[in-house]
């Protein structure tokens, strides 16, 4: 038999499921009355003690008071479920799977992945495979962009230039169309190892290009280094080294060990460093890549042009190629 309104009022009539299940729920919640109080006598308040003057009631029914109760308790179980649904849709949407799977389960936006000690495997068929070393942290921010908080990280990534990013606490990893290898410690400090293709570091102002062949390191608080290739001389990567941790002595050997090779790591030192050395860095790249001579006062200023044109001079790829890159990323 259907419900009648008049049970909502003065719960006269058939219930249903529904209504029944949501005062079981609410029970806790009734208002209990004492019963001398339901009797058909007085159900007034009594002023406390030391008061002066008289309540003017009338005498309260048990069903009157039913009557004029049931009404408010409905009303404040209304209530209190429209206050839940609000905070349920307050919670938020549960997280959205992303693109990535970990074998057969889908990977959840947000989702933190810790590999302990046996690596761990994402595949995307529209973006990639990335392969996260034993004791790394992962978050999949979202299908295109994850997050790696430390260990390591190996990415070979099909999908299109631009489209995979990976942060990091100090960089921000954009793929060129590549595969390469990432490592992150706990203090932020990190570095890039490209494979094959290229790969694009920035942040702090800075952004490093680094092609298959050559590796970058990012500290923290610094962003990303300068590139070289992997098979420069020892000379030449250990005064790098010192000249980026800060000793500016160190700047005459990097150019003296340096190979036509390393243009790539002078055309980076070119737009770094401060304007008093970059007569002698411009010198050092002229003498082994070809750039014209009659470039050096604009190179010395920072001219953006003319910076264009020292890095096409290092045949590696044309500048209209990355600032298509810059474009698309700040």
């Amino acid at each position: 038999m259907p419900m009648r309104e008049d049970y909502l009022w003065d719960r006269s009539g058939p219930s249903d499921e529904e209504i029944g299940q949501l005062e079981a729920d609410l029970a806790s919640l009734r208002y209990r009355f004492e019963a001398a109080k339901l009797t058909g006598e007085s159900a007034c308040p009594t002023r406390p003690q030391g008061g002066t003057g008289a309540f003017a009631c009338q005498p309260v029914s048990f069903q009157q008071s039913r009557k004029r109760v049931l009404p408010a308790s409905l009303a404040a179980a209304v209530l209190l479920l429209a206050a839940s649904l609000l905070l349920f849709r307050g919670a938020g949407a549960p997280p959205a799977p992303t693109a990535w799977r970990v074998g057969d389960a889908a990977v959840m936006a947000g989702q933190v992945l810790r590999s302990g000690g046996s690596p761990i495997e994402l595949e995307s068929e529209a973006v990639g495979r990335v392969n996260l070393g034993p004791g790394s942290e992962l978050r999949a921010a979202s299908s295109r962009q994850l997050e790696l908080r430390r260990g390591r990280l190996h990415a070979f990534i099909w999908a299109p230039p631009r489209e995979f990013v990976v942060e990091t606490s100090s960089a921000r990893a954009v793929d060129l169309g590549c595969q390469y290898t990432l490592e992150v410690d706990s203090a932020g400090n990190g570095l890039i190892r490209v494979e094959t293709g290229w790969v694009a570091f920035q942040s702090h102002g800075h952004e490093s290009f680094i092609p298959a062949g050559a590796e970058c390191p990012t500290r923290q608080r610094q962003g990303p280094g300068i590139p070289f290739f992997e098979d420069a001389p020892e000379a030449f990567t250990r005064a790098l080294a010192r000249y980026e941790a800060g000793d500016p002595a160190a700047l005459p050997q990097v150019l003296a060990a340096a190979r036509p090779r390393d243009g790539l790591t002078l055309w980076h030192l070119l737009a770094r460093i401060p304007a008093a050395a970059r007569g002698e860095v411009f010198d050092r790249l002229a003498g082994l890549v070809g750039v014209p001579r009659g470039l050096r006062a604009s190179a010395v200023r920072g001219d953006g042009k003319t910076l264009d044109q020292c890095w096409n001079a290092l045949n590696l790829e044309d500048t209209g190629w990355w600032r298509g890159w810059e474009r698309a990323w700040r």
